[in-house]
């Protein structure tokens, strides 16, 4: 059996509670707003970050089912994030769909994002725990932080692998932070297992964006629903790149960093660029810093006693390393 089944055969009743939770949190509102969610909501996402809130919960003791609806605030941040993003980058499809911006006009699409974060602020208020409410409004402000700083970082060939952590720790890794966070929280647990999940997930969101960046150049088009060298294409400097740079002689750095500045590349300019990425070992290099990443997360779960839950999440580890799409 795969990691990923085995992982989906634990989770699989809650994804079912995950699915009618969205759905129900949806339904009071305007049909545009509930569809256009709906669009990217239910378009096959994995579920990752309710997910390991619902585990973190249950790791620490909660069981009581409020864990359920209030996973659903990293699902509707997610996804508000993304439907923001697919604008901002003049993105084409999203999970081998056309994008909402293509279907409904930016506009919509922008305030229906704006929609699925005030939904988040909602019902983590009605927790009643301010520590909850404090990690998803600090969560959202950081994330923004992550979007402008990539935004103003695009193109950038000094853009160093400081400045790369710095990008998808607030685009990424703080968002699964916060889910695994929260879990803590919602359960009352000690403060230092609270700390420990917090790292977990840091470190799982490092590991499972340096694994996303390396499917740009090394993942089959068919699987993932996206073309190799997307990021390349649209000027987003990624950690393979950036070792590729930095490895580059005198000859080749000029011939990358022409076709990475040049908005007519052609798909053989950005094949030549991959093949460079992959024979100076920027591929191997993100993937080795990826797997460090993943050793910290499982390291951060030793305070807490074997269960089921601590085995799952430490094979979600694993399986953000190893995924192909």
């Amino acid at each position: 059996m795969s990691l990923k089944q085995e992982i989906f055969d634990f989770v699989e009743t809650d994804l079912l509670k995950i699915e009618k939770a969205l759905e129900s949190n949806l339904n009071p509102y305007l049909d545009l707003v509930r569809d256009v969610s709906s669009h990217i909501l239910f378009a096959g996402g994995k579920r990752l970050r309710p997910v390991l809130m619902m585990l973190c919960a249950r790791l620490c003791g909660c069981r009581n089912g409020e864990e359920v609806n209030l996973s659903t605030i990293f699902e509707y941040l997610h996804t508000a994030t993304l439907l923001h993003d697919d604008i901002v980058d003049g993105a084409d499809t999203r999970r081998g769909k056309t994008v909402a911006h293509k279907i409904w006009d930016p506009a919509t699409v922008v305030l229906v994002g704006d929609f699925l974060l005030s939904r988040t602020c909602t019902i983590a208020t009605d927790t009643g725990k301010l520590p909850i409410i404090r990690v998803i409004t600090n969560v959202t402000g950081v994330m923004s932080e992550g979007e402008i700083q990539q935004l103003l970082n695009k193109k950038r060939l000094d853009l160093t692998e400081d400045q790369y952590m710095d990008v998808i720790y607030r685009k990424t890794a703080v968002l699964i932070s916060a889910a695994c966070q929260v879990g803590g929280l919602l359960a009352d647990a000690p403060e230092s297992e609270v700390h420990a999940l917090s790292e977990y997930g840091r470190h799982l969101g490092i590991a499972f964006q340096m694994a996303d960046d390396l499917l740009d150049y090394v993942a089959d088009p068919k699987i993932t629903g996206k073309a190799v060298g997307t990021d390349l294409a649209e000027g987003k400097l990624t950690l393979p790149l950036i070792y590729a740079l930095e490895k580059a002689d005198s000859q080749t750095r000029p011939a990358m960093e022409k076709i990475i500045l040049d908005e007519q590349a052609t798909d053989a300019d950005f094949s030549y660029v991959v093949d460079r990425i992959i024979l100076s070992g920027g591929v191997d290099y993100t993937n080795q810093k990826a797997r460090e990443h993943v050793a910290a997360a499982k390291q951060c779960l030793d305070i807490f006693p074997p269960s089921p839950e601590k085995d799952v999440l430490l094979k979600i580890t694993d399986f953000a390393v190893s995924r192909d799409s």
